[in-house]
């Protein structure tokens, strides 16, 4: 099995990555949102600002 961030081998103490540091980076891509799968459902869905943004 390679680690899935930089494909080298994995280690056993960080499977299924190959370090702490490919860990950190996949924890990382969680944490910002980095994996979030599109939603198709349309109150999911941004609605677009047909103002733009408000001045004070």
């Amino acid at each position: 099995m390679s680690c899935p961030i930089c494909q080298n081998e994995t280690v056993a103490a960080y499977r299924p990555f190959c370090s702490r540091r490919c860990a950190d980076v996949d924890l990382s891509r969680w944490m910002s949102g980095g994996y979030a799968i599109p939603s198709e459902r349309e109150e999911d869905q941004d609605v677009e600002d047909t103002e733009g943004p408000t001045t004070h």
